[in-house]
């Protein structure tokens, strides 16, 4: 290992499994001290049992690392207050925050509750504000006492967040709307020593494992493309002080791919220099689409 968080204190949520506990042992062994949020509900979000923070917490204690575990729930402002706190009260500072807590309840539209809307909504995107408001507002009163941190917030967003994805609308516009605030808070944060970007990452977790049964299965020997792990050394790189400079981007992770996403950007236009009438518009349309590049397949579709 590198060491590359030597020094650095992060807080890493939704840490007890998946993706999340492998990004907790992977800032460890760089040398980061990690608090674990998890609280242990279900992949739908139902309370659960055990400590999954815990016992994430022994692993990296067993390996010779530093870490304590948080049980809050970090879609509630007193949750992701308590989870910045514990950083502040057990190591004296925070350095890197990675969203990265959410369930799934997967529905076509139609068929969509609005409890299951609220509930994805609430933990995915209120769940990425709640502790980016409260670590950018301690970094910030940081910056304003003439202390700038080498801050560094990692979001999780998701392919189907970039593309769609059939049967996950809450899903999927949630981590849309997580790219969002990743564009926002960077433009915000970088005056007070903040660097801001997402992953979409491909990995088998408890939420992907069912849904893309055959995609995610591990494989009998050779490299697991589909291993959580994979994933975790780009978000160290981009919670450690070694992203300098790279800020609002958003990476796509997937076994031994990095893509750089380039999102939104405009393409074929046209300025009739006056309003157009409905007829007009529809030819003018079609023309500049058959101009333009033909949009990324909605996953299941």
């Amino acid at each position: 290992m590198s060491g590359i968080c030597v020094g650095r204190v992060v807080v890493v949520t939704g840490a007890g499994r998946g993706l999340g506990r492998a990004h907790a042992l992977a800032f460890a062994a760089e040398g980061a001290r990690v608090v674990v949020n998890d609280l242990g509900v279900g992949l739908d979000g139902a309370p659960g049992s055990g400590s999954p923070a815990g016992r994430v917490v022994e692993e990296i204690r067993a390996a010779g690392g530093e870490a304590v575990a948080h049980g809050g729930d970090i879609a509630t402002s007193a949750g992701a207050e308590s989870l910045v706190g514990a950083a502040l009260e057990t190591y004296g500072r925070l350095d890197t925050l990675v969203n990265n807590a959410g369930f799934l309840r997967d529905r076509m539209l139609v068929n969509l509750d609005e409890d299951d809307w609220d509930a994805v909504l609430r933990v995915h995107l209120k769940g990425h504000f709640l502790p980016l408001k409260h670590a950018a507002a301690h970094w910030r009163a940081e910056a304003k006492a003439g202390r700038t941190p080498v801050a560094r917030i990692v979001n999780t967003s998701s392919g189907a967040g970039l593309l769609g994805s059939v049967g996950q609308g809450n899903y999927s516009a949630a981590k849309a709307g997580i790219v969002g605030l990743t564009l926002v808070a960077a433009a915000e944060l970088r005056r007070y020593g903040v660097q801001v970007n997402a992953v979409a990452p491909a990995a088998r977790t408890r939420m992907t494992e069912r849904t893309f049964a055959e995609t995610m299965a591990a494989p009998g020997s050779g490299f697991d493309a589909m291993a959580p792990g994979n994933v975790s050394p780009l978000v160290v790189w981009l919670g450690s002080a070694a992203s300098t400079g790279v800020t609002g981007r958003v990476f796509e992770a997937e076994g031994g791919r990095i893509t750089v996403m380039e999102g939104w950007r405009p393409g074929p236009t046209v300025d009739k220099g006056e309003r157009w009438e409905p007829a007009e518009t529809g030819e003018a349309a079609l023309k500049l689409l058959a101009e333009a590049e033909v949009p990324g397949a909605v996953y299941g579709a």
